[in-house]
């Protein structure tokens, strides 16, 4: 990760704004430290032979009123101005992220009242509250860092609030809550860190505004007094003369624009590596995932003993599996057995703080565990497609459908923007999005349902992939356009790469798969071919609750009677013990192991028989 992130510094350094941003930190920074050490004592010599004079070789900018040079001063001043604009920022920072979270923490009615306050005081502009809070506060240094530091505060809050409010809807952290996590752990551990980036961009972009409002409240008087200086000071100081030196006022005035830019310029690069930059999620293996070969040679995904953590919570646990080259694959069961999960960390796409282990998860081959990540991206990228479950909310709602498949094909192949285009115009047409000419220029709320669907499979089939991973791609959809879904995955079937399907919907599996997977309670729980006769008796009571032509009316539909276990507090034994007719003791006390039936058939049940 660190040599990834490092890269994209490099990388952004050597445009145009990075370059800049870090020619002027750097020169900043310089003078910060070493202007008050090599100039202190000649900025502040009073020379009584030198007073107002013009610049001049002896003064590049002139003398003041004592006949000190200005130069120097604004050199030296660039330290005070510099290190109290970043103190100021802090102190925004800091109540602001307290006053953003403060309504998660505290009861209800007084989190209402911190956030109406902060909307009150994010309506007044901030340099008109510093200007408040000065006069509050008393004429000075400090008074002025305190005016400054609240008066950017409310911006700083709204923005954590937001961001917070965002973020606090994550899987993550309601699995956190259902851990017992506290509510002040719960910001700390799982808010605050995933806010932090643009918290940090907007602070350095911030401390510029930070540097013009003390350069302001100086200006007026109000800010630093003397002996002491800042370029504010400076700048009333040389407005006397604006007519007879222009250089003694103008000056000042463009070291705060310069460095204000500098900031603003170095919050634009943050920007953009930061934002890039998603949080690496801990893939561990449980043993030496290096140097492993696939179990068959036609096997593109191997599975062994995967387990997926968040805190608090671990929704999959001991999670075996294979998938080989043209063969469809159905995962089924409950909202909540861990199926998306599933797939998703064999797809390497568990966001963090999830903690992905296991003994062996190759793709193609490559252990993923112990692939860095610009290597792996590269490899998923162009040999896994993912079909995600909802296609409006995994379309960019503000961009052209043409243009987001085109993406797939510019990033991962290297095409030219027209072939790219021309890639998603055949990829649409395969799909049976009708003029598909005409369709990649409109965006995804002018597709319907069933064709945004379709759309979302053409974009799978830009890099022509070996693997695709469909979560519930039926969901939602008519009897009509679900069937067309599901003859359009058994024709990606039939060209060579294999479809990994996600339904909780176990008739949909059996038209389209040759395999299927069990899942209940973060584990599979029986492993057979489609047309193999169930043994456990959690997959026949799911076959039994589909109704068919022959389910006779008059009673009501087969139900599995109870609820899956909490994710948080899965028990000692069979997890599905407490559903089961069959259940005893000891399904109770000791979990079954997914033992081999047959070649092709593995059941995890201590009454295989008996559920046949």
């Amino acid at each position: 990760m660190a040599f990834t992130w490092g890269g994209k510094w490099a990388a952004a350094v050597r445009t145009p704004v990075g370059a800049c941003s870090a020619v002027l930190l750097l020169l900043v920074a310089a003078l910060a430290v070493l202007a008050p050490v090599l100039w202190g004592e000649a900025a502040e010599f009073t020379d009584t032979k030198a007073i107002l004079q013009d610049p001049s070789s002896a003064h590049l900018l002139g003398t003041d009123r004592l006949g000190r040079d200005i130069l120097l001063r604004i050199l030296v001043a660039t330290r005070l101005s510099v290190s109290l604009a970043l103190a100021a920022t802090a102190i925004g920072l800091v109540v602001g992220v307290v006053l953003g979270l403060a309504p998660s923490v505290l009861p209800r009615r007084a989190g209402r009242m911190v956030t109406a306050a902060v909307n009150i005081a994010v309506a007044f502009p901030a340099l008109l509250l510093a200007l408040f809070l000065a006069v509050i506060f008393g004429v000075g240094m400090t008074g002025a860092v305190l005016a400054i530091g609240l008066a950017g505060a409310p911006s700083f809050a709204r923005l954590t609030h937001t961001l917070a409010a965002s973020v606090s809807g994550r899987d993550y952290v309601a699995a956190a809550k259902v851990a017992g996590v506290g509510r002040i752990r719960l910001m700390t551990r799982h808010i605050l860190p995933n806010i932090a980036e643009p918290l940090i961009i907007n602070a350095t972009i911030g401390a510029g505004a930070s540097l013009l409002a003390f350069a302001g409240l100086s200006f007026l008087g109000i800010g630093i007094q003397a002996p002491a200086y800042d370029w504010g000071r400076l700048l009333g100081e040389g407005l006397d003369r604006i007519y007879t030196n222009p250089l003694a006022a103008l000056a000042p005035g463009a070291a705060v624009v310069l460095i204000g830019l500098a900031f603003n310029l170095f919050g634009e690069t943050a920007a953009a590596v930061l934002g890039l930059r998603a949080p690496r999620t801990r893939y561990a293996a449980r043993g030496d995932a290096t140097n492993v070969t696939p179990s068959a040679e036609d096997d593109l995904l191997v599975v062994e003993d995967l387990e997926v953590s968040f805190p608090g919570v671990t929704p999959v646990r001991g999670v075996s599996f294979s998938v080989r080259s043209g063969e469809a694959v159905g995962i089924v069961g409950e909202s909540g057995s861990g199926k998306s999960l599933t797939a998703l960390a064999a797809a390497a796409l568990i966001e963090p703080p999830g903690h992905v282990r296991a003994g062996r998860l190759d793709f193609l081959g490559t252990a993923v565990l112990a692939t860095r990540p610009a290597d792996l991206r590269k490899l998923l990228g162009t040999n896994l497609s993912m079909v995600f479950q909802d296609p409006m909310t995994s379309f960019n709602p503000t961009r052209r459908i043409g243009r987001q498949l085109a993406e797939v094909a510019e990033v991962h192949q290297g095409a030219s923007r027209r072939d790219a285009m021309a890639r998603a115009v055949d990829r649409l047409r395969a799909v049976h999005v009708t003029d598909p000419e005409r369709r990649v220029h409109q965006y995804p709320h002018e597709f319907s349902g069933g064709m945004r669907q379709r759309a979302m499979i053409g974009m799978g089939l830009m890099a022509q992939p070996r693997l695709v991973i469909a979560d519930e791609p039926t969901t939602a959809l008519d009897v009509r356009v679900q069937r067309e879904v599901l003859r359009l995955l058994s024709r990606i079937r039939e060209d060579g790469a294999a479809v990994l399907l996600i339904s909780h919907d176990i008739t949909v599996i059996k038209q389209t798969c040759s395999r299927l997977l069990v899942m209940y309670a973060g584990q599979i729980v029986e492993d057979l071919p489609v047309a193999a006769r169930p043994r456990h008796p959690y997959t026949r009571s799911l076959l039994a609750a589909v109704p068919d032509l022959k389910t006779d009316r008059n009673l009501p539909l087969a139900t599995i009677p109870g609820r899956p276990p909490d994710p948080s507090e899965f028990p000692a034994g069979c997890a599905f013990a407490p559903r089961c007719a069959l259940a005893e003791d000891r399904c109770s006390t000791e979990a079954p192991p997914l033992t081999s039936l047959a070649p092709t058939h593995r059941v995890a049940c201590w009454h295989p028989e008996a559920a046949s």
